[in-house]
């Protein structure tokens, strides 16, 4: 009998949602038997319950009470299944109906597993049960290797000052925000690195965004979803590198909003970095940017002269180098904006020194400098390409934010995710997000016509000629 109902059920489903999610989400449920009009069915993962009440609970109801009645009920039979050991167990959850005839259920957390020394390291080899947490830290990247100027002396004071009393300031969290090679990186790995020297039994992890976004898209996958909730949340002082990245990705967000709000309950320290202020970022949910904010947020700014001076001679004494004064004064003169290019100007001087067995004169520091400065693409904004796209269509930029579908502002929209794909490192989710509030999928449909319009279309062409080289010069 059960079998017919649910038989009954997914027939009427099958017509009202796409064939791939049929298949996904309805074809794996198992109905295991009805009593009382309630119906059981199994599903392989907590995960897919969830997912099942939050996408399709609306047309699962309707159908089982058109088979039941208006007061049926349903059940769910989670099958959990520990990594640990071969067999799988399994755990029902019954969840009552909702008023007023509702079939919509409670949503509720179970477990992955019963033992806390279960949880699995997702940095380690699958198979390793030992919890010993690596904490990715770079030892170049020390305070000591940390240049100070005015141009950091807040956000170093601010890191130092977590380093010595880790969840005890009002600098949690603690956000460093700048442009790519100012040394967030360098500082906020740093800090990390003091703590483990001054409280080595303090467990401290460094991450990526892209890496921590990559492992819980795993730990869904293998339905070991809680177990990486739970391994986050035994950090001491968690570092999240390069934050901004979970802009457009919502579930990210999510899970990462409860380790937040735990570690930080608990006197954790954390320790972010991003691009840009709190304020400005984009694709990033309110409550998380709030919670940016309880802390300090500290900027990294572009190194005045006599910092990069003191950065230069900081790499060469260390490299065991002496160079004469006025080529580190000419590097530190035409390389301005980014420490990572200054000192990859140096390394790229100091190889073609001992490659082509040449004295290092400023002859060739000046050729060296400027090769690099004619090599190095110009790094260009996803808002100074709305401000470039907008300039040239005369609308406003407000206005690529906007639900307007006036044709001019859809093309100076479109246009605009066209060059912020080719011209920055974004992601589709982050493109989107910051041109119109829009999804992955209007980023990619954009560029096809945008592309299709180069091809067919001379005078399109020619615009787009035109605005790149407004973006490249």
């Amino acid at each position: 009998m059960h079998k017919e109902v649910w038989n009954n059920c997914l027939r009427i489903i099958k017509d009202n949602v796409p064939s791939i999610s049929f298949r996904t989400w309805f074809e794996p449920i198992i109905p295991l038997r009805l009593e009382n009009k309630v119906l059981t069915i199994q599903v392989p993962s907590p995960f897919f319950y969830e997912y099942l009440e939050e996408k399709y609970i609306d047309i699962i109801s309707k159908t089982l009470r058109k088979e039941l009645g208006f007061d049926a009920k349903l059940e769910y039979s989670i099958v959990m299944e520990n990594p640990d050991q071969s067999s799988t167990k399994m755990y029902t959850v019954k969840l009552p109906a909702r008023s007023q005839g509702e079939l919509k259920n409670h949503p509720v957390s179970v477990p992955l597993n019963l033992e806390e020394n279960a949880i699995k390291n997702p940095f380690i080899i699958p198979g390793i049960k030992k919890m010993n947490i690596d904490p990715r830290l770079n030892a170049e990247y020390s305070f000591d290797n940390f240049i100070e100027g005015e141009c950091n002396r807040l956000a170093r004071s601010a890191g130092y000052a977590v380093a010595n009393n880790p969840g005890g300031t009002a600098f949690n969290p603690l956000l460093i925000y700048g442009d790519s090679g100012l040394g967030k990186t360098h500082l906020a790995q740093a800090i990390g690195i003091e703590i483990k020297n001054k409280f080595p039994e303090k467990i401290v992890l460094y991450v990526p965004a892209n890496r921590f976004q990559t492992q819980f898209v795993e730990a869904i996958r293998n339905n070991t979803k809680n177990d990486f909730l739970h391994f986050y949340q035994m950090i001491d002082i968690l570092i999240i590198d390069d934050v901004h990245e979970f802009a457009g990705k919502e579930k990210t967000q999510d899970i990462f909003f409860h380790i937040f709000n735990h570690l930080h309950q608990t006197g954790k320290q954390l320790i972010l970095s991003c691009d840009k202020p709190p304020v400005e970022l984009q694709g990033l949910e309110q409550r998380l940017l709030s919670r940016f904010k309880w802390g300090l947020s500290a900027d990294l700014q572009i190194p005045d002269y006599e910092t990069r001076v003191a950065i230069l001679n900081q790499k060469t004494y260390k490299d065991g180098i002496l160079l004469p004064e006025e080529v580190v004064e000419y590097i530190a003169t035409n390389i301005t904006d980014n420490v990572r290019e200054l000192e990859g100007a140096l390394i790229s001087l100091l190889a073609q020194s001992t490659l082509n067995k040449k004295e290092i004169t400023i002859n060739l520091a000046k050729e060296m400098v400027d090769k690099l400065i004619k090599n190095t693409k110009r790094e260009v904004s996803i808002d100074y390409i709305q401000k470039v796209v907008c300039n040239y269509f005369d609308v406003p930029v407000e206005s690529l934010q906007s639900k307007t579908r006036k044709r001019e502002i859809v093309q100076a929209r479109q246009v605009a995710m066209y060059f912020s794909k080719n011209l920055t490192k974004s992601s589709l989710a982050t493109i989107g997000s910051q041109i119109g509030n829009k999804d992955h999928a209007t980023v990619l449909h954009a560029c096809k016509t945008v592309n299709n319009l180069v091809d067919t279309d001379k005078q399109f062409r020619n615009q787009i000629e035109e605005i790149e080289k407004k973006l490249k010069f």
